[in-house]
Formats: structure tokens, C-alpha cells, sequence
């Protein structure tokens, strides 16, 4: 004797459910290349003016660094995050000096609870 097969509507919440477990994988999948693979790196350097933690549940810190090209001339704003505490210490200790920054650049990353900016302080050096 064979079983009896199951209602159809069990095999259509068995396929809801093996549709949404598939479509987590890849979100996660996603926000992990996102975050692990650097699409830039590199350097700037200038005046740590502004720096907070924000965020409701996701604390991130982000920062805004002047960059004056020649005396007279507005400075550019470089806006950055991070999500390290002791990166956020070092910037912190830094505040209105002179800094060069080095930073990844991570496109793509899907949500502002991993950081505000594609820009992530990996490094801080005081020049002053």
C-alpha cells in the first residue's frame, strides 16, 4: 500500500518555505561580499571636524573630515564610517587635528546598519 499523498496545501507552504529560506541565503550571501570584499582603498587627508555614533539599533560611527586644497578655498567634506571601537577611539583623540585616513570602499552594502557611507575608516595617523 502506498501513503496517502499530502494536501495540496502543505506542498505549497513546503515551497513558501523552501522559497524564503533560498532568498535569505542569497540577501546573506549579498551583505556578505558587500562587506568582506573592498571595491576601493585609499588615503585622504585633513581635519576630523565632526565625528558621532549614531544609529537605533545598529551603532555606527560617522564622521566628516575637511580637506582644504589651498588656503582661501572651501574645503571639500569627505564623509566616513566605522563600526570598530578602537578606530573610533583614535578618531576621537584626533578631533580638529590634522589626520590622514585610510579607508575601504564597500558598494552595494544594502542597509545604514552597517554604516552610513560606503567609506570605512580602516586606519587613522596623526600628522600634526
Amino acid at each position: 500500500m502506498d501513503a496517502p499523498a499530502p494536501p495540496r496545501r502543505t506542498r505549497r507552504s513546503l515551497r513558501i518555505a523552501f522559497a524564503a529560506i533560498v532568498a535569505g541565503g542569497f540577501a546573506t550571501l549579498l551583505v556578505w561580499m558587500a562587506l568582506s570584499f573592498s571595491y576601493g582603498t585609499g588615503e585622504r587627508v585633513g581635519y576630523v571636524q565632526k565625528f558621532s555614533r549614531k544609529g537605533w539599533v545598529c551603532k555606527t560611527w560617522e564622521g566628516e573630515l575637511a580637506i582644504q586644497t589651498m588656503p582661501g578655498v572651501l574645503p571639500e567634506k569627505f564623509y566616513f564610517s566605522t563600526r570598530s571601537e578602537p578606530i573610533a577611539e583614535r578618531v576621537n583623540s584626533n578631533l580638529g587635528k590634522l589626520v590622514r585616513v585610510k579607508y575601504d570602499q564597500h558598494k552595494f552594502v544594502p542597509s545604514s546598519c552597517f554604516g552610513d557611507t560606503e567609506y570605512f575608516v580602516a586606519e587613522v595617523q596623526l600628522l600634526e
